[in-house]
This record gives structure tokens, sequence and C-alpha cells, in this order.
């Protein structure tokens, strides 16, 4: 990618990376680009969320996904770690008849099963936001607008093996991307610049094994 990547211009004339043209009008998805998309994030709660809705995604849109988040919130306990590794076949039942959130069993099941595998990684890691930046790639000079990278491909394996599901490559570097694991807006998107501030003032945690 290059500075003259074509970026998109809405109405208030801030340029912004193009993929913000797929909704364009719509204030909610603008406002994520502007304050969620690739800021650093070390919360545990909203890394597996995040997580979590990523892997909902995977054969849709982002707006679809992110127009729900609030029912996909109130369904899954606000993405609790503890309490959505409770979930039973009565809370599948119950998920199932949801129609505010994405019906598909395998992904309901998926989210449940990587709760508890979450729960299994924090004990030996210390957190799991910990473990997810031991993860974080060298920093690139410019942002590339990959589908996935070598960062994303050993994320995805080492899930993979600790038994999570729905962690694909792709569906990791697009986790990656989001929670700031690197800056990959676009040469002059206005928000660039404020990321690459909030990641200079970042200091990601640190993995404290336990025995």
């Amino acid at each position: 990618m290059s500075a003259t990547q074509p970026l998109f211009l809405p109405n208030d004339g801030q340029p912004r990376c193009l993929w913000c043209a797929a909704a364009a009008g719509d204030a909610g998805y603008l406002h994520y680009h502007d304050n969620e998309w690739g800021f650093p994030v070390d919360e545990d709660r909203r890394l597996f969320e995040k997580l979590c809705l990523e892997g909902f995604q995977s054969g849709l849109s982002w707006r679809t996904i992110l127009n729900k988040r609030a029912a996909f919130r109130a369904a899954f306990a606000n993405f609790e770690i503890e309490r959505m590794a409770r979930f039973d076949a009565a809370d599948i039942a119950r998920l199932l008849q949801d129609a505010g959130i994405v019906r598909h069993r395998g992904k309901i099941e998926a989210v449940i099963n990587n709760a508890q595998r979450c729960q299994e990684l924090v004990a030996e890691q210390g957190s799991l936001a910990a473990y997810i930046w031991s993860f974080e790639p060298a920093a690139a000079a410019a942002p590339v607008m990959a589908t996935e990278s070598e960062a994303s491909r050993a994320l995805s394996k080492d899930l993979k093996r600790r038994g999570w599901k729905f962690v694909g490559p792709t569906t990791m570097y697009a986790f990656m991307q989001s929670m700031g694991l690197f800056n990959d807006h676009a040469l002059g998107c206005v928000t660039r610049s404020r990321v690459e501030q909030a990641r200079q003032g970042f200091k990601p945690p640190k993995v404290v094994l336990r025995a």
C-alpha cells in the first residue's frame, strides 16, 4: 500500500480508510473506525468479545455484526468469560431462538468452548491480554492491508492447538488489526496518527507463567 491509495472522504471532509465506504452514511460504522479500530486493547473481556465476534463474522460483513453487537452482548452475558464458560444446552437452545444475533449452532457452540479454553489459557498465562500481545508483530513502515500474516498464522495455530475454534489465520488477522496489535489505518487516514500515538503510549502486558 502506498500514500496514493484511495481514501474514503465522507461529508465531514476528513479522509478515512477506504473500507469505511462500505457503509457510507452509517454513523455507527464511522464511529467504530474513528474510536475503536486499531487502538490497542489490553482488557481480557474486550479481547475475548472481539475474538467471539470475529468468529461470528465468518462469511458475513463486519457491519452486520457491529449492528448486532448490543444484542450479542445481551445474549452472551456481556462476553464475561467465567459466565460464558458455564453456558449449557439450555443456553444454546435459548441462543438459537434469539433473532438479534447470528443463529449458527456451530459458532454458538464454538464461543462457549472458547470461553472454557480461555479459562485454561488464563490459568497458564496470567491473562488473555498477555497471551495475545505476545504475538505482536514488529512494527511495519506502512500498512499492508493483507488478509493474513506470519503473526496471525502463528496465533491461529497456537489457539487451535489449545482447542479453540473459528480462529483461522484470516480471522486472527482481522482481530489483530482491530485490537491494535499493529496500525493498519491507511496512510492519509485521519485516525492513523491517533492510533500511532496511542500505540506509542501503550505498554503491552507480559505473560506470567503459572505453575
